[in-house]
C-alpha cells in the first residue's frame, strides 16, 4: 500500500524537529522524526491499526498514538494520506 504525506503533514513534521532545535536537544527532535516514521510504515502492511479519529466518527480518518504526537491519515482502498501529526 502507498503511504503519501500531504504538505501540512511534512510541515508539522519540520514543526517537531524546530522545536527540539530551538530546546537545544536536535538529536531528541531527530529521534522522533525517524521513530515517527518509522511508525507510519506500519500502515503499508496494517492500514487498519489506528483507531477512527473520534471528532469525525468517519471510518476512513484514522489516528495512530505516537507518544506525546498523534497521527492523523486517510485510509483509502489502495493507499494511505498522511494528513497530519
Amino acid at each position: 500500500m502507498n503511504i503519501s504525506f500531504s504538505k501540512s503533514a511534512i510541515d508539522d513534521l519540520k514543526s517537531i524537529k524546530e522545536h527540539y532545535l530551538a530546546q537545544g536537544l536536535p538529536q531528541i527532535g531527530q529521534d522522533f522524526i525517524v521513530a515517527i516514521i518509522e511508525h507510519i510504515e506500519t500502515l503499508a502492511a496494517h492500514p487498519s491499526i489506528g483507531r477512527v479519529v473520534p471528532e469525525f466518527n468517519d471510518d476512513s480518518i484514522r489516528e495512530l498514538i505516537h507518544s506525546p504526537f498523534r497521527v492523523v491519515y486517510l485510509r483509502e482502498s489502495e493507499s494511505i494520506n498522511i494528513i497530519r501529526v
